[in-house]
């Protein structure tokens, strides 16, 4: 189909959205109260939200809420209060009728949340037609959270890529690089995590709310790039409140000797939220079970605040956030002339946010974002401390989202956004000239809601232009589509299926790099030549929840036509491999599965398991830096505020190897978190304890650049505690 056939077929589907009416019928009350499961006592400043029909209420002082004139029906229910799991419940309401949902609040890991990520409006994971993998912040302090993959690595699907502790990258679905998305609060971080393995997302994890990991393409809502998944993180501090909330979070640890924490509060009154937060982490060279890796040292600061005013109708808020990282890239001790680098990143982000909500026409609510970031790092030579290469990145973006008023069993949400990209880099490796890029995207989604089954499809037509100095200008336009179904077998089983067509034009450092490029170890060679990729994928999963049993099997194929990756010539430049950037067919295939079973009341058996196999097509050939078969076994018991959860983590060695690859060996390491959460009417305090590697296990995570000679850190041990005031 033509890119014109599409835009009328996706502007028909929006304008059915907002033309179908529904019908008049009587309204019910649906009201309760929230408290903590701890000890009875009431929670204020709760967000109660029913997500279907994407209305929310604060709970009072004594933790009662109520909404009235609700239209009868089946409603998921979720209270969420900031820095906290999700508690859900359903209710079905009917006309002329009061019900009650009660709901009491865990410190505690819980499996099923609400995403905001998937489709841009609350929904919950489990009726999700894209696959979600939510991380709460007591999850992200009980991990390792010097970096972004370090803290998402093993978590269903999720791997991380690494030139080090320092700069890990979340690799979804075997895709790394430009094809996995990382965001803050929706929105690009203008960083070059993507761009080399040992570039580092600047993102304090400390101060996030929670991270969402949407497997699988998403580039409806948010980029042609995001092939791989969008990994989003999201701080909060989008809603009102009275009164004073926040936390206190410190770490200790050995075998790198990390020491750091955060700190944040929120004071709001009936319309103004004032916040700020702060923190940071060190860890030096990390140990292994042959010795201690040099140049593996961490460090990192961060700040941010801000001020919003919240009306009943609309909202305003700005908000700024610094960051300042430095580094070291590790070496191979037993070359004499290894090269020694660390790196220095520094970002500054000032964002705008406003908006209008619970209107009564055609549109519901709408949301509007404009963000500036001014990302650079120097690499910088040891034991000279000489700057070898200078990297500057600035983005200006914007995005605009509007939410269509439901109507009967249709809703839906259109948009548009863009970017302003000016990339320079300066010395030894200025891989690419002095670039500008422009990209403007619009997009839709719509979704027909019939209670047993749901049925979503949406469209995303997306330009972007490359202008380099002294080389050609590049201009690629492509479309994005994609269609799902939801169906209901029963209250407790769900099966969804959702096929995509992907676009992705290639990246500024595909076409216009030339020069050795250590953070990949090659010598790279752009081609202003390539053409954009296009994939065509299917998602299937089959989920269940009930009260003593939580699964999912999700199985993926996605195929995708003139494929960018680096081939080896054969020729060795300045010592590294040489490599053109080249296209070829590949395919994706892969599954995921998670067995989560109550034993008692208390005490649960929490299993996973995820395998991709990714090649060229025309060759056979696997893809590069590809992860091995996974799974993960342990258990999770709960006594009051005790929580003790012992786990085995293995790999099955990985032997489909890229021709510049070795064959990396599997692996079993054993863990063991235990945390204690005490609470009063106002406070919490959680104090965690995860050893880690326990039978120091020697081994190699096969996505690392450097991992024949920096295997993975040894046996281990982190101490956390958290204060909680709301």
């Amino acid at each position: 189909m033509k890119i014109s056939q599409r835009l009328i077929a996706l502007a028909f589907c929006i304008v059915c959205g907002l033309s179908l009416n529904g019908f008049a019928q009587g309204t019910g009350t649906l009201r309760g109260k929230v408290t903590l499961a701890s000890n009875g006592d009431p929670v204020h400043n709760v967000k109660v939200t029913i997500i279907q029909l994407r209305r929310s209420t604060e709970t009072k002082e004594d933790g009662t809420y109520e909404f009235q004139n609700v239209p009868p029906g089946k409603y998921d229910i979720s209270a969420h209060l900031e820095r906290t799991p999700d508690i859900l419940a359903k209710a079905d309401v009917s006309s002329g009728q009061t019900v009650t949902a009660d709901f009491e609040i865990r410190l505690e890991a819980v499996r099923e949340q609400v995403t905001v990520t998937a489709t841009g409006n609350e929904e919950t994971t489990f009726n999700s037609i894209q696959s979600v993998t939510i991380i709460g912040s007591l999850d992200l302090a009980k991990k390792n959270p010097i970096s972004l993959g370090e803290a998402l690595d093993h978590e269903l699907g999720v791997a991380k890529r690494s030139f080090g502790p320092g700069n890990a990258r979340p690799v979804v679905r075997g895709f790394d690089g430009d094809r996995v998305l990382v965001l803050q609060e929706g929105v690009g971080i203008g960083g070059l995590g993507f761009q080399s393995g040992d570039h580092a997302e600047p993102i304090d994890l400390l101060s996030q709310d929670r991270v969402e990991v949407v497997k699988g393409p998403a580039t409806l809502l948010y980029g042609s790039n995001a092939i791989g998944g969008v990994v989003n993180a999201i701080s909060g501090h989008d809603e009102a409140h009275k009164g004073v909330r926040g936390y206190v979070t410190g770490i200790a640890g050995s075998t790198n000797d990390q020491f750091g924490g955060s700190g944040g509060i929120e004071f709001g009154t009936e319309k103004w939220l004032f916040w700020a937060n702060g923190g940071g982490q060190r860890a030096s060279d990390y140990n292994t079970p042959l010795g201690t890796i040099q140049n593996s040292f961490s460090r990192y600061g961060n700040a941010s605040g801000g001020l919003g005013y919240f009306a009943d109708k609309g909202f305003l808020s700005l908000g700024y956030t610094a960051d300042r990282r430095n580094y070291g890239i590790p070496f191979d001790s037993d070359e004499a002339d290894a090269e020694k680098v660390r790196l220095n990143p520094r970002r500054d982000s000032l964002q705008f946010r406003g908006g209008f909500r619970d209107l009564s026409g055609p549109l519901s609510s709408g949301n509007f974002t404009l963000q500036y970031n001014n990302y650079r790092h120097d690499e910088i030579e040891l034991p000279d401390e000489e700057i070898g290469t200078q990297f500057k990145n600035k983005t200006f973006l914007y995005r605009a989202v509007f939410d269509q008023q439901r109507s009967g069993r249709f809703s839906g949400s259109f948009g548009v956004s863009g970017l302003y990209r000016d990339f320079k880099s300066i010395g030894e490796e200025a891989l690419a000239p002095p670039t500008t890029q422009n990209n403007f995207a619009a997009f839709g989604l719509q979704t027909i809601d019939f209670e047993k089954f749901a049925v979503q499809f949406g469209g995303r037509v997306e330009h972007n232009g490359y202008t380099p100095d002294g080389l050609r200008d590049r201009s690629f336009t492509g479309f994005s589509g994609s269609a799902g179904i939801r169906v209901g077998l029963s209250a407790s089983n769900v099966f969804v299926a959702n096929y995509t067509h992907s676009y992705r034009a290639p990246a500024l450092e595909e076409l216009y790099n030339n020069g050795p490029h250590a953070g990949n170890l090659t010598f790279e060679i752009g081609n202003s030549n390539l053409a954009r990729e296009r994939g065509d994928g299917i998602d299937l999963s089959l989920r269940h929840n009930s009260g003593r049993l939580r699964a999912e099997a999700n199985f993926f194929y996605y195929k995708i036509k003139d494929f960018v990756y680096l081939a080896p010539t054969g020729n060795i430049e300045d010592g590294l491999i040489e490599a053109d950037y080249a296209q070829g067919d590949s395919r994706f295939t892969g599954t995921e599965l998670r067995f989560d079973a109550g034993l008692t009341k208390n005490i649960w058996l929490l299993s996973s398991l995820d395998y991709v196999n990714a090649e060229l097509t025309n060759t056979s050939t696997p893809l590069p830096r590809i992860p091995p078969l996974r799974a993960r076994v342990g258990f999770e018991a709960f006594a009051k505020g005790f929580r003790i959860n012992p786990e085995v983590v293995m790999a099955r060695d990985q032997e489909r190897t890229f021709t510049t690859e070795e064959r990396t060996a599997g692996y079993a390491t054993v863990n063991l978190n235990a945390s204690y959460t005490y609470t009063q009417k106002h406070y919490a305090h959680i104090f965690s304890v995860n050893a880690f590697n326990l039978n120091d296990k020697l081994y190699r995570n096969h996505l690392s650049f450097i991992k024949e000679f920096a295997p993975e850190i040894g046996r281990g041990i982190h101490f956390v505690y958290t204060l909680r005031f709301f």
